[in-house]
């Protein structure tokens, strides 16, 4: 499985708008739903119970929310950069600027844990997380996604 099918450059926001932890998780599942509403608010929650039991912050100046909730039918990846880094609970204490968000229903927790493991492997290697950083755009974004996959 390649992370490039699951996320596509209407997915991506290069930069988010965001400052801080909340806002950007809310922007990333505003992105991920089309919009806000009651859904939205659902599918926060499902993500913002998962950080509290255990955060997402996996270092390397990266963060990978997620959550599993039925009101979304199929898996939905989005992701984005921030221009200043964002205070954020990670197993390096450091801050981050590179956002993947991941939500779907518990019936395809098998693709939700592939893709977090694809993402994982991704951006442990410096130079995918330099150019993904460095995009200016979600085109751009998604060609160095695309690259580091070898597609």
């Amino acid at each position: 499985m390649r992370l490039s099918e699951l996320l596509t450059p209407d997915h991506i926001r290069v930069p988010l708008k965001a400052g801080d932890k909340e806002g950007v998780l809310r922007e990333l599942v505003a992105m991920a739903l089309a919009g806000d509403g009651p859904q939205a608010e659902e599918v926060l929650g499902a993500i913002l119970e998962r950080e509290r039991q255990f955060p997402t912050g996996i270092g390397y100046g990266v963060a990978v929310p997620h959550g599993k909730t039925p009101v979304v039918p199929n898996l939905v990846v989005v992701a984005g950069t921030t221009q200043q880094p964002v205070a954020y609970e990670t197993i390096d204490g450091q801050p981050v600027r590179l956002f993947f968000l991941l939500a779907g229903p518990e019936s395809q927790a098998g693709v939700h844990v592939k893709a977090l493991s694809r993402i994982s492997r991704l951006v442990r290697q410096e130079p995918v997380r330099a150019r993904l950083l460095a995009a200016q755009t979600a085109d751009e974004f998604y060609r160095s996604l695309c690259q580091a996959e070898g597609a």
